[in-house]
């Protein structure tokens, strides 16, 4: 028998482009599952964030992360090493949602341990229809470690 997930569950939007991150947030409404989006513009937000210091220590764990590469500052793929590196953060599934299209990112994903690596499509309506078929399948199907 399948585990129910625990719901609201906590998703870590890690995105620089407001367009984007907004039509996350509006797509997610639309939705029926429960979540609760928290988002971050940059790498070093993020890590922030997932350690829980500099402002962020009474923020959630997040159950998932959507992980842009594209990032001001610090590199997508340089938060993704750091969050599976460390022992506490290392079980947060991380999705790259990204528009980079090079075989050197999609392998660098997948070699520091993403969980997926999704290319953002250019039309709004695949945009949002990959958003909804990302969280049901996060929280309806899959199997999240409990919250630390």
């Amino acid at each position: 028998m399948m585990q129910k997930p625990i719901l609201p569950a906590d998703i870590l939007l890690i995105e620089d482009r407001e367009a984007d991150a907004e039509l996350v947030k509006f797509t997610l409404s639309k939705n029926k599952l429960q979540t609760n989006l928290h988002i971050v513009e940059n790498g070093y937000d993020a890590l922030d964030f997932v350690n829980k210091r500099n402002g962020y220590e009474d923020k959630p764990r997040p159950d998932l992360i959507l992980l842009d590469i594209n990032l001001p500052g610090i590199s997508g793929i340089e938060v993704l090493q750091e969050i599976k590196k460390n022992e506490k953060t290392r079980s947060i599934p991380v999705v790259i949602l990204t528009s980079s299209k090079h075989d050197e990112d999609v392998i660098k994903s997948y070699t520091y341990h993403a969980n997926c690596y999704i290319q953002k499509p250019l039309d709004l309506d695949s945009f949002q229809e990959i958003i909804a078929k990302l969280e049901q399948f996060w929280f309806s199907i899959v199997v999240l470690p409990n919250k630390e």
